[in-house]
């Protein structure tokens, strides 16, 4: 039988591994910005076209490269930063395996221009899927530019399933804070189609987070900072208000390194746990520094995955130090000049001393004269003698045989007769009947009898199924009405948060919002949907954007449903809100008007009903007959 194994052809073999390293275009922009830290570039810009398809341009100012160099640097396992296995255990810089301009080069057609200070010419290649085409000299500013264009012009499976450019390029911006934050002493820029999207100025940490996310995260951030032998940890957290529903502001770093670790969120949560709802992710910036001889980055192509020599030591320093940073920002009193209202407790000076109270002595009274039950009947003689007032007057219409003889017999028949009063008022006051009696319970459910049993109806679910099928009819009839803001709402959004917005903008207007574009990451709200009510305005913008952000666009739902649910959700009662009987009726009322009432738009139940054979067991009785 003939020998069936065989070396792959070189071509082969690179796009097998560029397909462990480039996978999106947010890859190449990763891979090629790591590099320009490593040149040691104070300047690093970063310029897109079609979110990075068709051109991926990364320039910087750091140290170039020679001719020869320049021709070895897309070879496989090409490194300046390796010389011998121990120098994995020591490494303090970005990419060291050798395989990014490699991999690039395998599935797209990769351009370097690159000049050092100390040279009068730079060096010009070009490399088209593995196959160098051109090398010529070329005059260039010192320093380095790799142009990436028609990435997998090769490979159109892999192009295939990229995502669409709003999706793209929102990975872009993802890489491209990750090594902004990483490297606040770096200036940075990104353009998308000419149009600049981000421009970092070198900037200390938090200036950097700010400059990143915009300036209404400042006023959230709370610092922290524990140095120990294992590791240091510094960087800041955010105020738990502050906690958002969708996941995009947590970033790990350990030596200047973007990292993931799932270990380490878990020790960040465990620290908020009850200090934000369920469904909410505090946001973070934390980074670590430690002896690269007790951590390994070299478990994964992509180098964001990293594993700690002692994981257990360093997850409980996080923990702790969250923790402090929250007790701490607990603890400290805020400053408020607004007295008005207040208790107004004067000073103590000389001749206005306080003086003792008052203390009335009852000479007749006898600590050993104590009834049965443990009361002193002095006490209890007093209290019967102040609650008894014109008692006669109460039971002048009743019979003969029921007359009270005694203050006690009084006392104890007024109580009965005002609890019987209170409940013939509560049923007459607030008990319908001509209708079935609604109650509300917890500030979460409405329930009501049926001839089955008892219903029970999720008040918020219930909202959210009224307004999601309101807010569909209006759509697709063109009736839905956009209310003026009296007072416009202005709202920064984070780079991300901003692409995504001019999306959804078309969608949104359709929705009834006016929606303008104020530069600098920034919108105004001039106007909302009727039918939203008296909701926040930036409120309903931000979960839109976070809800936009966290589904995938290849759902087979429409654009508009996806909207009504997330402007219903958002637009929704909370629960803990207490409704009087009018409004628990017309929310039951319009809930069974719906075309499907019986579950929220998401797909949870919104009605429940416990009928009377469950009632029947709670309390041991039979479940057939009249007895009792």
């Amino acid at each position: 039988m003939a020998d069936i194994i065989q070396l792959l052809p070189d071509s082969v073999a690179n796009q097998i591994a560029a397909g462990e390293v480039i996978q999106r275009p947010a890859s190449v922009v990763k891979e090629l910005m790591e590099n320009s830290v490593d040149a040691g570039s104070t300047v690093i810009s970063v310029y897109i076209r079609e979110a990075g398809k068709n051109l991926v341009q990364v320039t910087d100012n750091g140290c170039g490269m020679s001719e020869t160099d320049a021709r070895l640097s897309a070879e496989r396992h090409a490194t300046s930063k390796i010389r011998e296995a121990s120098d994995l255990f020591a490494i303090k810089t970005m990419g060291f395996r050798g395989e990014a301009l490699a991999s690039i080069a395998a599935v797209a057609e990769l351009e370097i221009q690159t000049k050092r200070s100390c040279d009068e010419v730079g060096t010009l290649i070009g490399i088209r899927g593995s196959d160098i085409v051109k090398q010529e000299p070329s005059a260039c500013q010192s320093g380095s530019r790799f142009t990436v264009r028609n990435l997998f012009f090769n490979v159109p499976a892999r192009r295939k399933f990229l995502k669409v450019n709003s999706t793209e390029l929102k990975h872009i911006i993802t890489e491209f804070q990750r090594i902004a934050l990483a490297n606040p002493q770096i200036e940075f820029s990104l353009s998308n189609e000419g149009t600049e999207i981000l421009h970092l100025p070198p900037a200390g940490y938090r200036q950097r987070i700010i400059h990143t996310f915009g300036k209404n995260i400042n006023q959230h951030l709370v610092e922290i900072k524990t140095e120990t032998s294992v590791a240091t940890i510094k960087g800041y957290i955010a105020k738990p208000e502050y906690a958002k529903k969708s996941t995009g502001e947590q970033f790990f770093f350990i030596n200047s390194r973007f990292m993931r670790h799932p270990w380490m969120h878990k020790a960040v949560m465990k620290a908020y746990e009850k200090l934000i709802p369920p469904d909410t992710i505090p946001s973070y910036f934390i980074w670590f520094e430690a002896d690269p001889a007790s951590i390994d980055v070299n478990i994964h192509p992509t180098k964001t995955e990293i594993k700690f020599e002692n994981e257990k030591a360093v997850w409980q320093i996080l923990l702790a130090s969250v923790r402090e940073a929250l007790g701490k920002f607990n603890l400290v009193p805020s400053i408020d000049f607004d007295t008005e209202g207040r208790i107004d407790i004067p000073l103590t000076r000389p001749g206005n001393e306080p003086s003792p109270p008052d203390i009335k002595i009852d000479p007749g009274y006898n600590p050993f004269d104590i009834e049965p039950g443990g009361k002193s009947r002095h006490s209890r003689q007093e209290s019967l003698r102040s609650r008894i007032g014109n008692w006669e007057d109460l039971y002048s219409g009743f019979d003969s045989e029921k007359a009270v003889n005694t203050p006690e017999q009084a006392i104890t028949a007024a109580g009965s007769a005002d609890a019987i009063s209170d409940a013939g008022n509560l049923r007459d006051k607030d008990l319908d009947t001509s209708g079935p009696a609604l109650m509300q319970l917890k500030g979460r459910y409405i329930l009501s009898p049926v001839k089955s049993g008892l219903m029970i109806i999720d008040q918020k679910r219930a909202h959210e199924r009224i307004l999601y099928e309101k807010l569909l009819k209006k759509i697709r009839t063109g009736s839905l009405v956009a209310q003026q803001q009296l007072y416009p709402v202005t709202m920064g959004l984070s780079p991300t948060d901003y692409q995504l917005l001019k999306e959804l903008k078309p969608d949104l207007a359709a929705f009834g919002f006016d929606i303008r574009d104020f530069g600098r990451n920034t919108i105004i709200i001039s106007g909302c949907p009727v039918e939203t009510g008296v909701a926040d305005p930036a409120e309903m913008i931000g979960d839109l954007l976070a809800a936009a952000s966290s589904q995938d666009s290849s759902l087979s739902e429409s654009k508009n449903e996806r909207i009504a649910f997330n402007l219903a959700r958002s637009s929704a009662i909370n629960y803990g809100k207490q409704l009087n009987r009018e409004e628990m009726q017309e929310i039951v009322d319009k809930l069974f008007a719906c075309d499907i009432p019986s579950y929220s738009p998401d797909g949870k139940p919104v009605i429940t009903i416990i009928n009377h054979q469950e009632i029947e067991k709670k309390f041991g009785r039979p479940q057939s007959g009249n007895g009792p």
